[in-house]
């Protein structure tokens, strides 16, 4: 049982990591479009004001869901559920 947990602290820190570098992933490459539009001296079009940024971590309702399915199946602890939904809501 001791196993499990470790497993899933990393899968909750898979997920949210995985989040951040596709949020980067994408900003970096329209930095880089943009930057090697100007190279080609194609004018650059002014960028139209963007939406507010998606926050990096995916549905706190679907991350919720998981921490609770990991709890039913034994992987965490209550005290350990309670924790992580804590930092989720904060």
């Amino acid at each position: 049982m001791m196993r499990r947990r470790p497993l899933a602290r990393m899968a909750v820190r898979t997920t949210v990591v995985a989040g951040t570098a596709a949020a980067v992933g994408a900003h970096v490459a329209n930095k880089n479009a943009a930057q090697a539009q100007a190279a080609q001296g194609a004018p650059v079009a002014e960028a139209p004001a963007a939406p507010p940024a998606a926050p990096a971590q995916p549905d706190k309702i679907a991350q919720l869901t998981q921490l609770a399915a990991l709890k039913d199946s034994g992987a965490l602890t209550e005290a350990e559920f309670e924790t992580e939904k804590a930092k989720l809501l904060a």
